[in-house]
């Protein structure tokens, strides 16, 4: 039985940072695997273990900037790490939802995986829709936002929980091949061993161009561009002390006169 997870790796954002037209400017940008991949990574090494999963494979989309955050994959224990970049997606502002979409396909139809696992979504597009669609494409069964899966897969059907709307929680069976989306709770990511770490600096990965997937360029144009991006006003303002709360009474007491606040 083959798993294959779809990871990213995501920018993340310093507290203080500037903007420069519709992207952030790099000296405030550092690099990380997306928060709900690691769990889906998790959850495959799991299965695995379990004796379950008998090969575990990542794939991302990304230039080779990113190879660092795909070893982390192997580093945690994955068997094989997947790269898909192409000169045609140099340019693209903004990889969408639909283009993201027709490159995993080709992955999954190469790999031909019994199940495609993924996170609920990512830290800076936050889409949460790419799993789902992907599996439309596929035409495989799916189940979204799964915070616990059965680790027993050999009658072919998934047993997962899935997280509703207030707090409501749907236990279903999806039949395999299938694909599910995974939300935190699920599991604890693992932290990689030392010898993991090292060990996959010197493993090849597969890389993979769009004419090497058959994708045809248009394809991926995608039909969504950033048009603006700027940092929202607060409505509101908190005041924060750090003293002790003898010293703080007499100036909450003025804020909340100044605030019009009724006692």
């Amino acid at each position: 039985m083959e798993i294959l997870v779809t990871v990213k790796e995501v920018s993340t954002v310093e507290d203080e940072f500037g903007i420069e037209n519709t992207t952030i400017v790099d000296q405030y940008l550092n690099a990380d695997l997306n928060e709900l991949d690691d769990y889906a990574v998790e959850e495959a090494l799991q299965l695995q273990e379990a004796g379950i999963a008998d090969e575990v494979v990542t794939v991302t989309i990304g230039p080779e900037d990113c190879e660092q955050t795909l070893r982390q994959t192997l580093a945690k224990g994955a068997d094989r790490a997947v790269r898909v970049w192409d000169d045609a997606l140099e340019n693209i502002d903004l990889l969408d939802v639909g283009a993201k979409t027709a490159i995993l396909r080709a992955i999954v139809e190469a790999e031909e995986p019994d199940l495609v696992l993924t996170g609920v979504q990512s830290g800076d597009d936050n889409w949460g829709s790419t799993g789902v669609s992907l599996a439309a494409e596929l035409g495989l069964e799916w189940g979204a936002v799964v915070n616990h899966l059965k680790h027993d897969l050999e009658d072919g059907t998934a047993s997962d929980r899935r997280e509703l709307e207030g707090g409501v929680e749907e236990l279903t069976e999806i039949e395999l091949p299938a694909a599910l989306t995974i939300q935190t709770g699920i599991n604890e990511p693992r932290y990689a061993s030392l010898r993991g770490i090292r060990q996959p600096q010197r493993k090849e990965l597969d890389v993979h161009t769009l004419g090497d997937l058959g994708i045809d360029e248009g394809a991926v144009e995608g039909a969504v561009t950033v048009t603006d991006m700027y940092e929202p006003e607060s409505e509101t303002d908190a005041t924060v002390w750090q003293v002790r709360p003898e010293e703080t009474a007499p100036e909450l007491g003025e804020l909340l006169h100044e605030k019009e606040v009724a006692p």
